[in-house]
């Protein structure tokens, strides 16, 4: 059995040299991206807040600056990365967000601190959707919810390690030393990027070439496929990438799923951002043991990515891999404040939206590249991308400034459990395309571009 033909069955993954190769890097990539992303909410908890005397409003905007900068990234990045070099963007981006990272440290304006922000956010914006695009240039199908959830998993792994680590260093030092150490390791490894990412299966010498040969064969199968779907079974008529481009970034499907991850970011990042705060309040613990307590739900989020994505890889269907754990996500936050004065009630509720929250989003970003040729998919993931990102910081700004309101807690977990719910509801608005099957021929044949045609029987998730 080949490789792809294991991948296929649901089995062999890790047998790949692809796989072994290039997942470590992709999620150590991400996982400092995460890393100098997050930080800020432990050090505002940890001291930043009182030492600049912030107040919640301004804590708050310094804390979403980062999205608006990564809002404004995010396309034209990626079509830097699809058009030219991944590689190239990754390793850079990766040295300069640790430099601006470690400078975080050392500044003690608060207009100084949204200056930074933004700037971090800049150059992290592209990251993301150029990973999940080289991803697709390397890994088929069949083999991308697990691949995506992979490098994706480098977010709640990092927040687990992050909250702990971090929460400790503050402990025994101070916040400024916290910035100072957990930026410079992006510095060294956006320079061994450069040696250790491929932007195609062609330049990577150490993969083998029947392994080569036979991912070619499947990704151009599936390409063929593609184009068939998206011109409703003609020959594509060489259309320009500019073309594909508008194509892509005005289709219907994708469209929603921006929309969709707007609401899905809002809740998230809130979430994210604000759980040392609410653990803090709640539990009337030190920032010792906060950061141990923020770090549990972050545990149970990785393992249920892990079954998610082997589900929806293994059955083909991604919807259903993604809008129950939303809607359940939205209850479980709502009940967690329901639960009161109870805490451990109430933080083992956050544990399940926690969970619920993070488990969908390999299956998810796999369709999102689905939905696109794959020469322009990074465009559509990069368009999701950036509306998660306002998503990002209103949940950030607004789940902060509201906690600092008469309305408190109440309304903060009434917000991301409201956005979350919706997030929900338009996932069910979106058909899925079908899988190929092993010969590269479409289970069934969905429009992408076409969402008033009937879809084929068993097209919903």
């Amino acid at each position: 059995m080949t490789t792809m033909s294991a991948t296929r069955s649901g089995s062999g993954f890790w047998s790949s040299s692809r796989a072994r190769h290039l997942m470590p890097v992709a999620f150590v990539t991400y996982s400092l991206a995460y890393l100098d992303k997050s930080n800020y909410s432990i050090a505002s908890a940890g001291g930043m807040a009182d030492t600049l005397h912030l107040s919640a409003g301004l804590d708050s905007l310094i804390a979403a600056s980062f999205f608006l900068g990564y809002f404004l990234f995010q396309i034209p990045g990626t079509i830097y990365a699809e058009q030219r070099s991944a590689r190239r963007l990754v390793a850079s981006c990766t040295v300069v967000w640790g430099m601006l990272a470690v400078l975080q440290g050392v500044l003690s304006s608060p207009g100084q601190l949204i200056a930074v922000r933004f700037a971090l956010g800049m150059v992290e914006g592209a990251v993301l959707p150029s990973m999940v695009m080289l991803l697709g240039r390397w890994f088929s199908k069949r083999e991308r919810g697990r691949a995506n959830t992979l490098l994706i998993l480098g977010n709640p792994i990092t927040v687990m390690w992050l909250s702990a680590f971090s929460g400790w260093l503050i402990s025994v030092s101070d916040w400024r030393l916290m910035f100072i150490l957990e930026g410079v390791p992006s510095v060294i490894w956006g320079l061994l990027c450069l040696r250790l990412i491929k932007d195609r299966p062609a330049d990577a010498r150490w993969l083998a070439p029947e392994e080569r040969a036979t991912l070619e064969t499947s990704l151009a199968a599936e390409q063929r496929t593609s184009d068939q779907r998206t011109s409703g079974g003609a020959p594509r008529t060489g259309a320009t990438t500019a073309d594909e481009y508008r194509k892509v970034l005005r289709a219907r499907p994708v469209l929603v799923l921006a929309a969709q991850y707007f609401f899905w970011s809002f809740g998230m990042y809130g979430f994210i951002f604000w759980l040392p705060a609410i653990v803090k309040d709640g539990s009337g613990a030190g920032i010792g043991a906060t950061g141990l307590l923020t770090a549990v739900p972050y545990a149970f989020a990785a393992v249920a990515m892990l079954l998610n994505s082997r589900f929806s890889d293994r059955s083909g269907r991604r919807r259903i891999a993604v809008w129950p754990w939303l809607a359940a996500g939205a209850v479980a936050l709502g009940c967690s404040y329901a639960a009161g004065s109870d805490f451990p009630l109430a933080f083992t509720l956050l544990i399940v939206a926690g969970l619920c929250m993070y488990a969908p989003y390999g299956p998810y970003f796999a369709l999102v590249s689905e939905l696109a040729p794959a020469g322009v998919s990074g465009a559509a993931v990069a368009l999701v991308n950036s509306l998660g990102a306002l998503g990002s910081f209103a949940g950030t700004y607004l789940v902060g400034w509201v906690r600092g309101t008469s309305l408190g807690d109440a309304g903060a977990f009434a917000f991301m459990a409201v956005c979350t719910l919706i997030s929900a509801a338009l996932m069910l608005t979106v058909r899925e395309p079908r899988l190929p099957d092993a010969d590269g021929l479409a289970a069934a044949k969905v429009g992408r571009f076409t969402p008033n045609r009937a879809p084929a029987d068993g097209a919903h998730g």
